[in-house]
């Protein structure tokens, strides 16, 4: 399949029974719509709130000087409690807004109406201290250096900038010392921030959360255009992978430069498929459509830029190599042509803009920096340090670092293995090359030992595009709502008092059932089990 089709002639005959559109909410399902939305923007409410005291609030915190306000920063059990009572009403409201864009309704969710709660969601989560991770800071700084005219591929912040600056002061204790792993673009782009704000790291925060904004427009514009391609309900994409918890938390409100590196990932996509015509295996190619080479290229470019901010959009210039070959004749020279012209303009693209912006090709050697740390919920990292842990019961030392390069290599390795054969099944015409993209660089991130819950929206999102099996979005629905609450705000240690977020969680319960309380009085059908679907989807 090149676009919109199923894979096989198996395949396409079983779909040749299409059911009707689904028609619009009525009017009991609009007021209840009316009520997810009102439940979680008190929810962003109530998380922008906690931020002020829960968030990673700049050292010289500006919320100090101003009255009401400051007094959350003093009462850290309070904000955190809040915050979390802010989560969880996002979260039950993005999975009380799933009911209706379910395929197989008989009534979905217009994409217009869930944009529009979308955006009543994530405003609140515009103007906050950054939560979940102090990222945003080693941008801030990374970018600064650029600003200066030093190399920050091979400079950290406390080096290029002194222990004493403003903007190192921010950073994350163990990232002072390591170079910049992003991509020449991205720092580009925040160089020109900090000629903008200088020592303002407000200021600074904000801009940088509008990069990131720009990608989560840039996902809200593609995902459903790509989802009705691949034969996906749109509002069904849009909520799974736009409105997701994981982006508000962690690309909003946390400003990742995954949402712009995601995004042009995702639009080039869009962009590169567009003229592409539908086709299935067996069927003879048609002719060269006009214009369709130039937008084969632009898609390419924007895949390239969005490497260019982060280097895992590199991974979508294979598979959408695939669906150009697999649109042309299917052959093996058909895909070796496709991989020449995906590698050429990636090529110039790259050298273009490492000469461009000037910083070069070091960014390549620092692209390990990330896996200095070990992440608690990544796979590969506990595994090593269980056999950490075996090797000092059996007497045999302390191994665990040299454990983390053993396995985080082999992680590299299959997921690189995994990668290959799902190219190649995917040019065989056994999945739709954008699920085998979902499921590479799922693998990719599963295997790092420094995952973090925001690594995982590179595979939801194209996967929310493609795959449309039920098994699927349930999931990755308990995925995305269990990993939501991994990741705490950072905003205080706490000074070691391990119960203190245990209590803010009970208090933030009772809130949240308080809440559904009210929800239950005033659209009862959103807390009773939906009807089944008018379809097998």
């Amino acid at each position: 399949m090149v676009v919109g089709e199923p894979d096989t002639e198996q395949q396409r005959g079983a779909s040749a029974f299409h059911p009707p559109p689904p028609g619009p909410l009525e009017d009991g399902e609009l007021k209840a719509l009316d009520v997810i939305r009102r439940f979680g923007t008190i929810g962003a409410l109530f998380l922008a709130l906690g931020s002020l005291g829960a968030g990673a609030a700049p050292v010289l915190n500006p919320v100090q000087d101003i009255p009401v306000l400051r007094l959350f920063s003093r009462i850290p059990t309070v904000s955190l409690a809040i915050a979390f009572t802010g989560m969880g009403m996002l979260v039950l409201g993005w999975l009380m807004l799933g009911r209706f864009a379910r395929p197989g309704r008989a009534r979905l969710v217009s994409r217009a109406q869930l944009t529009r709660t979308l955006v009543m969601w994530l405003t609140p989560l515009m103007f906050i201290p950054p939560l979940f991770s102090r990222d945003v800071y080693s941008y801030l700084a990374q970018s600064e250096i650029v600003h200066r005219g030093m190399d920050p591929y091979s400079l950290g912040p406390a080096q290029a900038l002194g222990v004493g600056d403003p903007l190192t002061s921010g950073v994350s204790n163990m990232w002072r010392e390591t170079p910049a792993p992003y991509g020449p673009l991205f720092l580009k782009l925040g160089s020109f921030i900090s000629g903008i704000t200088g020592d303002d790291i407000v200021a600074g925060v904000l801009l940088q959360r509008a990069m990131a904004l720009v990608g989560v427009v840039l996902i809200i514009w593609a995902l459903p255009r790509l989802a009705r391609r691949f034969g996906v309900e749109p509002a069904t994409a849009l909520w799974l992978g736009a409105a997701n918890p994981l982006v508000l938390f962690h690309l909003v409100a946390g400003a990742h430069n995954e949402a712009l590196g995601i995004g042009l990932m995702v639009a080039g996509l869009e962009l590169g498929i567009r003229r592409l015509p539908v086709r299935v295996a067996g069927d003879t190619p048609p002719p060269l459509a006009r214009g369709e080479l130039l937008f084969i290229v632009l898609g390419a470019v924007v895949i390239t830029l969005g490497a260019a901010i982060k280097i895992n959009a590199v991974i979508a210039l294979g598979f959408f190599g695939v669906m150009i070959a697999r649109r042309w004749h299917g052959r093996l020279l058909d895909l070796v042509r496709a991989a020449a012209l995906m590698t050429g303009v990636f090529a110039v693209v790259i050298v273009a803009l490492c000469f461009g912006t000037g910083l070069g090709f070091g960014w390549v050697g620092a692209l390990g920096t990330p896996g200095l740390v070990r992440s608690w919920i990544s796979p590969t990292a506990e595994l090593a340090n269980v056999g950490g842990v075996l090797g000092i019961a059996l007497g045999l030392g302390n191994h665990t670092d040299s454990l983390v390069s053993i396995v985080q290599t082999a992680g590299t390795v299959v997921a690189g293995l995994i990668t290959v054969k799902f190219l190649w099944d995917s040019f065989r015409w056994r999945y739709r090359p954008i699920i085998g993209l979902g499921v590479s660089l799922g693998a990719f991130m599963m295997l790092h030992v420094a995952m973090q819950p925001w690594w995982l929206l590179w595979a939801v999102i194209p996967l929310a595009a493609a795959a449309g099996t039920s098994r699927f979005r349930v999931a990755a629905t308990v995925v995305s709502a269990v990993v939501a609450f991994l990741v705490a705000p950072p905003g205080s240690s706490f000074d070691g008092r391990a119960f203190v977020p245990l209590q803010a969680y009970l208090a933030a319960l009772v809130v949240v059932a308080i809440a559904l309380l009210v929800v239950r009085r005033s659209a009862p059908m959103l807390l009773k089990r939906d009807v089944k679907p008018v379809t097998g989807a």
